[in-house]
């Protein structure tokens, strides 16, 4: 179709050469030495903030920081004891482990607009994954004891972590279906239409900012493979390969994309 170009028409983005992400177990963590209070612009973007009452947004805050990860740095590390519930501002981020033969697992992005963890933090285990950035990110957190205060006073804070819970179950049962795909186009389709989640990635839109080497260490799949099935989802009509991005035409039709 001679009206749909190509993905190698935005070489600046889609043919940028990233830094090699290194291995979990060599990656450092951020410090949170590093950390600050959030801007109002910042806190703006934070999606739960504006259920809470007077007093409970005072609290969160008050105890609210956001810290800048380097690409490759942990935010959270397997087996470490669980101190925060994170969110992200801006950037993109990965979570991860290893498999029992070493072979690293990516279980699903983050995108803008998303928090992650509220399970470990309500357990209060140890993290079983890794969250790793992989380009320069903005990250917000407050602490266990927040969260769980706010658990006790806020039944608009209930009903968000309530929904993340339900959301957060669907993805991951998505998530596994994805696993068992072998076409490369369709494994590409379903893990994009995965970020593109209202509920879970509300600061996403319709645009997601995102390169093809980030997208392959999301699917496991090699960058040029990744150009291919951009290719053949924008020939379909599905999305839209923009300069910093893909612009989502029709997620229903995404997400059941088959090749």
């Amino acid at each position: 179709n001679p009206r749909v170009p190509p993905v190698r028409h935005y070489p600046n983005i889609w043919k940028m050469a990233s830094r090699s992400l290194p291995p979990t177990a060599k990656a450092h963590a951020v410090q949170a030495s590093r950390s600050r209070a959030a801007s109002p612009d910042e806190l703006a973007q934070i999606p739960w903030l504006m259920r809470l009452e007077g007093a409970e947004r005072e609290r969160v805050v008050a105890d609210l920081r956001v810290v800048s990860v380097a690409p490759g740095e942990l935010v959270c590390r397997v087996g470490r004891p669980v101190t925060y519930w994170f969110g992200l501002v801006d950037g993109l981020l990965k979570m991860s482990n290893d498999s029992a033969l070493g072979m690293p697992i990516t279980f699903t992005g983050v995108p803008p607009g998303g928090w992650f963890g509220e399970g470990t933090v309500l357990k209060n285990e140890p993290y079983r994954y890794n969250i790793q950035a992989l380009r320069s990110s903005l990250v917000a957190g407050i602490t266990v004891g927040t969260f769980h205060w706010l658990l006790d006073r806020s039944i608009g804070f209930n009903r968000f972590v309530m929904n993340q819970l339900n959301e957060r179950l669907g993805q991951f049962i998505a998530a596994r279906e994805i696993d068992r795909l072998t076409h490369p186009d369709e494994r590409v389709a379903r893990s994009l239409a995965a970020l593109f989640h209202p509920a879970l990635y509300p600061g996403v839109g319709e645009l997601l900012r995102i390169t093809q080497q980030e997208l392959g260490y999301l699917v496991g799949l090699s960058r040029q493979r990744i150009n291919e099935a951009l290719n053949a989802l924008q020939a379909s009509g599905v999305i839209h390969v923009e300069y910093g991005g893909v612009r989502v035409l029709d997620l229903d039709r995404l997400r059941r994309y088959r090749a």
